[in-house]
């Protein structure tokens, strides 16, 4: 049975997961004038949900669903072409699992910690830890969807100091799209590995690896 509260919990940005640490692009975007105002990062989200977001939501999906996550972790390889990006993912992966086996812990995560020391992509582990805290593959692909745009609304609030008030608008007006790229994550992910959604958003990647190479920045990716 799905726990409300355990869906809570996993989605709260308060979860020790590092990705207080990410602005999820945002720095980059706010530094190039495509971040300027509430507009501008309802646009910036709408855009990240619908391509990367999607993708890694279908891939958490997919690890709820107990699909191989020796796969799910390739497969989120070859979605990722930016070693920047790569490399943040891996990181918030072993964050995700450090904060996941100490809150439920489970013979999967184990396997998974093991199999992975240096870190699994960040999607593939908190689907394996949704699925240990007995959520879906809806549950987790929600989790994925509201994390992508929350992480830049968080972010451009602290780089702007833009009005709480309205970046939380913003996610809430993005609440409709959210739920659709969630239910469009998990129906891929019952199809197999192979059907797994592959959308792609060229700049973040190029800015991905322009924002690695700044000397000095707020976030780490």
């Amino acid at each position: 049975m799905t726990s409300r509260a355990a869906l809570l919990v996993l989605a709260d940005g308060r979860f020790p997961a590092g990705g207080h640490a990410h602005s999820g692009g945002a720095e980059a975007a706010v530094k190039a004038g495509r971040i300027t105002d509430a507009a501008s990062l309802a646009a910036f989200c709408h855009g990240r949900l619908h391509t990367s977001g999607l993708t890694a939501a279908a891939l958490a999906a997919a690890a709820a669903l107990g699909h191989d996550p020796y796969a799910l972790d390739a497969a989120a390889d070859a979605r990722t072409p930016s070693p920047a990006l790569r490399a943040a993912a891996r990181k918030l992966g072993r964050q995700m699992m450090r904060a996941s086996r100490a809150t439920w812990p489970c013979p999967e995560l184990d396997a998974l910690a093991a199999a992975f020391p240096r870190g699994a992509h960040q999607p593939v582990v908190l689907g394996v830890a949704a699925r240990a805290a007995g959520l879906g593959p809806e549950d987790a692909a929600h989790c994925v969807a509201y994390e992508t745009v929350s992480g830049p609304a968080t972010a451009t609030v602290r780089l702007l100091s833009l009005d709480p008030f309205q970046a939380t608008a913003v996610l809430a007006r993005l609440a409709p799209a959210m739920d659709r790229v969630a239910e469009e994550a998990a129906a891929a992910a019952r199809k197999g590995v192979d059907a797994l959604p592959a959308a792609s958003a060229p700049l973040l990647d190029i800015t991905a690896e322009q924002h690695a190479s700044w000397p000095v920045r707020l976030f780490a990716s």
